[in-house]
């Protein structure tokens, strides 16, 4: 079989898609991990994308963690730009961004080590624990 004979999906030739996918590949590390920008893309146009990724993760950040907001102040943006920057967004999705963008400000000695609460919950996480509690049913409203 030689060149052109479709890759049982019917649609592609054999070896397309893994063409496309190195493409993809290059392009998702330009926009979120600092890579080169592809062939025949415009730099300028591609930084500019990469820099509304870098402030959509830091808005879902700031949702998720409004205390880190309320610590860093004025700096929160500058911060999260210098965390985010050439990293992606780390499995487990904002959650998780948000608890290695706190980690790294701790390191840095940005951030008091975080108490932990009887239960071993964060401190910050202590006003939520209710509301936890009522969605997950385990205790019932009042009132």
């Amino acid at each position: 079989m030689g060149e052109g004979v479709l890759d049982g999906a019917g649609d592609a030739p054999a070896g397309a898609r893994e063409a496309l996918a190195g493409a993809q590949a290059v392009l998702l590390a330009a926009l979120v991990a600092g890579g080169a920008a592809p062939p025949g893309f415009d730099e300028g146009r591609l930084r500019i994308q990469a820099a509304s990724l870098i402030s959509k993760r830091r808005g879902t950040v700031a949702r998720v963690r409004p205390d880190l907001v309320a610590l860093l102040g004025g700096d929160f943006a500058r911060e999260f730009e210098a965390y985010a920057r050439g990293r992606p967004k780390p499995p487990g999705g904002s959650r998780a961004d948000a608890r290695d963008f706190a980690d790294r400000l701790r390191s840095a000695g940005r951030l008091p080590p975080e108490p932990e609460t009887a239960a071993g919950a964060p401190r910050w996480l202590r006003p939520f624990r209710r509301v936890v509690k009522l969605l997950s049913g385990a205790i019932r409203p009042t009132g």
